[in-house]
């Protein structure tokens, strides 16, 4: 359902990636692991369309559509219709509750205001934070956060959802928490993940395991 080709990627002098291949199937889950520095992150942005590869560089399919073909427009119109996304840091507006920050995607893709937060609400459901609907991220404990993190990638009914050292600010508890939500996921809503890790904990469990070093998969 993603496959990306020759991916190359420069900025200045310096190559970050030097030829990338790589096949993500549906209701996998991929874990991309390396030093710092070894392109992990830019990999990532680039399928996740948030990054460009170096022009005439590679191609990038996801579910069939060329996106790196895809005008400016379109491209982010596919991107919040498509994809959802998880950062180490949540990334939540404070001023905002956990339900306002979950429909954020859907209000951007101009779907019902009303349906969007009943299906948020489903999703804090499901995800333990029933009691929290109305709390601001102030109020959240960190692993609560990054679950309506989670939930804000879910609202769209994304393909496949990048995540980015997702686990990264998290203890230990919360952390092995999170990595089971994964997995609970691709069961109970088919839904796929690339997620870039520094835990090997995490990497280990994933059904694809991707090494990275100086700019290449391993």
């Amino acid at each position: 359902m993603l496959e990306a080709k020759g991916i190359y990627k420069s900025f200045g002098d310096l190559q970050i990636l030097k030829g990338i291949d790589i096949r993500v199937e549906r209701q996998q889950v991929v874990c991309i692991v390396g030093s710092s520095g070894a392109g992990k992150t830019t990999l990532l942005q680039i399928m996740g369309t948030l990054d460009k590869p170096d022009q005439g560089s590679g191609s990038l399919y996801i579910n069939d559509t060329d996106v790196l073909s895809l005008s400016s427009n379109k491209l982010a119109q596919f991107r919040n219709e498509n994809l959802g996304f998880i950062f180490q840091f949540h990334q939540l507006l404070p001023e905002f509750t956990a339900v306002e920050n979950v429909i954020i995607p859907a209000i951007l893709g101009n779907r019902n205001k009303s349906e969007a937060t009943k299906k948020a609400q489903e999703l804090l459901d499901f995800l333990g934070l029933k009691d929290r609907f109305e709390h601001k991220p102030s109020q959240l404990s960190g692993g609560e956060q990054q679950r309506v993190a989670v939930a804000r990638a879910l609202i769209n009914d994304p393909d496949v959802i990048f995540a980015d050292e997702p686990s990264g600010n998290l203890d230990s508890t919360n952390s092995q928490e999170l990595h089971n939500l994964f997995f609970r996921l691709r069961e109970e809503m088919n839904q796929t993940f690339v997620i870039v890790t520094h835990n090997n904990q995490l990497a280990d469990m994933a059904d694809v395991k991707l090494v990275m070093k100086d700019g290449l998969i391993v």
